[in-house]
């Protein structure tokens, strides 16, 4: 696997062949979820890159940018074992040189839910995952379902700009217990670790009650707000009961409908969701 730190680099290396190509954005610290992207898009495509790159323009002034947890020499080496091609990792400045100032807005799509509570996080989402796509022009691009909202955004980006990449979602990857792996993970103590298995039963007992036949988005909510009371260590930032592509609240769920929330565990926020 090669490794560069330059988009100039990274233009070479594509410019070098012609066949199809997939890109997995990354921010790294990599588990078994980013994994599985990598080993699907190396099934699928004929060549495959990785990127690695922390993106200082989708984190709040107040968030965990300083901590969030990295390893490069570790992420080189899964990717290297999972047949990626090359890995892309950037400075901040390669990719934000002095002066940069242009974001993309991808309008009311990324308004609702971490939008919300997040403000200028998608602008930072879909300015770099722009940047990246330009810089590499893949046939095809994978991220995982646990970002549903994020999944969300890009594709409009996608589809608003008429950019010619395929966007490929791919199912959250579980521990046994159901916890949606995550990088963030790694903030969780043993009892913390323990208690975050809430969201994934909070999110199951809504879709349990949906398929006995509930389809009021607020029983719906209750549910998972009354499932994450019961445990002590968490603490709901928000449940959604809302469509599943412009990720508006639903009353009543009639069509696809994304379950999600937000919860504060310990210094962790963690994110999952399921589809109804």
């Amino acid at each position: 696997m090669k490794l560069v730190t330059t988009i100039a680099e990274a233009r070479t290396w594509r410019r070098d062949s012609r066949s199809s190509l997939g890109l997995v954005p990354t921010m790294g610290y990599l588990h078994a979820g980013h994994v599985s992207l990598v080993e699907r898009a190396r099934r699928e495509n004929e060549r495959l890159a990785a990127t690695l790159f922390v993106n200082p323009t989708q984190f709040g002034p107040n968030e965990d940018l300083a901590r969030y947890p990295r390893d490069l020499e570790c992420d080189t080496r899964l990717l290297a074992e999972a047949g990626c091609d090359l890995l892309f990792a950037p400075a901040v400045a390669e990719i934000y040189p002095p002066g940069c100032a242009t974001r993309v807005d991808v309008g009311p799509t990324a308004t609702p839910l971490e939008g919300l509570r997040r403000p200028g996080h998608f602008a930072g989402v879909a300015t770099v995952v722009l940047k990246l796509l330009n810089i590499f022009a893949p046939e095809r691009a994978y991220f995982g379902q646990k970002d549903a909202q994020q999944l969300g955004v890009i594709r409009r980006m996608v589809r608003d700009l008429d950019l010619p990449v395929e966007v490929i979602g791919c199912p959250t990857l579980r521990e046994t217990d159901g916890l949606a792996l995550s990088s963030r993970n790694s903030y969780l103590g043993p009892a913390e670790r323990i208690a975050a298995t809430v969201l994934h039963r909070a999110l199951q007992a809504a879709r349990a009650a949906y398929n006995a036949g509930q389809r009021s988005g607020d029983q719906l909510r209750a549910v998972m707000l009354q499932v994450l009371a019961a445990e002590p260590l968490a603490r709901a930032d928000y449940v959604s009961v809302a469509d599943a592509d412009s990720f508006v609240e639903l009353d009543h769920v009639t069509g696809r409908a994304l379950l999600s929330m937000a919860v504060f565990v310990g210094k962790a926020r963690l994110i999952d969701n399921v589809v109804i």
